[in-house]
């Protein structure tokens, strides 16, 4: 059965991710310890024992969960399960394009890892200089959030879902805007429990310097249709791809208009490898015809294993 496989971004990450595959899959296992060796910290025991606080700064969150979707991705190849399916797209929510670039035979996990850890730090240093805030405000509609962040210095920074836009900017506007749209008609605002405003100008400083070490990377074209968070559109030269992976940095992501572009071509079947459930919660929403299945721990495998896809 044709299938897009989806990989997730910062905020999926739980203390315990990626043990039990670890402890049951070589292939795994071998993903981890050459994590350790690259990264020169250990990232297995932070995603097996935490603590949570620093398994969620974004330094560390985005290797971790690199890592650990990269092993589980590995792990479900090993399984009976894989074999039923032909991958055709591959895809994730903003530090889950690397993931997927990877699974799509784009970039080497080492180079996608040295990158991310570099996208990590860069992004962190940008948050310590320019502090703020992201919001997701649940039933107003986008050209009426726009046009409020226009007002206060806010920007959007993900289309994830239909009936959500997520917000970013200085935390003091964040703030303001999350008590304006209460009274110009948002069902909900909720702080995202995040360190910075991603996905907006503020993270300007660490686009510019993640542009040389993006372009010194080697990237070849996706054996898999890999589909760029930045023009909701597939992509295949690398040079874009690499111009994309710059431009995210600071830019909002287009997920439901992804999404969309998969389940045009046909695809039913989505697989979330990694961390957590956060896309499969995402595509219901977008379309709840779509069937999603998740691979994030050695249970998992297991359940699928002993299923059959029906034609």
């Amino acid at each position: 059965m044709d299938t897009a496989l989806i990989f997730p971004g910062q905020g999926a990450q739980f203390v315990g991710m990626g043990k039990d595959l670890y402890e049951n899959y070589p292939a795994a296992k071998e993903i981890f310890d050459k994590a350790n060796d690259i990264l020169k910290f250990d990232v297995k025991k932070l995603c097996f024992e935490g603590p949570k606080e620093e398994l969620s700064t974004t330094r560390y969150s985005q290797p971790a969960i690199l890592t650990t979707s990269i092993a589980a991705l590995k792990a479900f190849q090993a399984s009976s399960f894989y074999s039923q399916i032909v991958p055709k797209f591959s895809l994730g929510l903003s530090l889950g394009e690397y993931t997927a670039l990877v699974a799509a035979g784009s970039m080497k996990f080492e180079d996608a890892l040295s990158l991310v850890k570099k996208r990590g730090e860069l992004m962190e240093e940008a948050s310590g200089k320019n502090p703020g805030k992201m919001a997701c405000v649940i039933g107003m509609d986008i050209s009426s959030v726009e046009t409020l962040c226009k007002g206060i210095g806010c920007e959007i920074a993900n289309l994830n879902c239909p009936g959500q836009v997520v917000v970013s900017g200085k935390t003091t506007n964040i703030e303001l805007f999350a008590s304006l749209a209460k009274e110009k008609g948002a069902k909900r605002v909720l702080m995202l429990d995040v360190s910075g405003p991603f996905h907006s100008s503020l993270m300007t400083p660490a686009r510019d310097k993640l542009k040389d070490p993006i372009e010194k990377i080697e990237i070849s074209q996706p054996v898999l249709s890999f589909v760029s968070n930045v023009d909701a559109d597939m992509q295949n030269d690398p040079t874009i791809i690499k111009d994309n992976l710059t431009a995210q940095v600071n830019s909002k992501t287009l997920w439901e208009e992804s999404i969309k572009l998969v389940a045009k071509s046909g695809i039913k079947l989505f697989i979330e490898i990694g961390p957590g459930q956060v896309l499969k919660g995402l595509l219901k929403k977008i379309d709840p015809k779509l069937e999603v299945k998740n691979i994030g721990t050695h249970s998992d495998i297991q359940s699928l294993s002993i299923q059959t896809i029906p034609s």
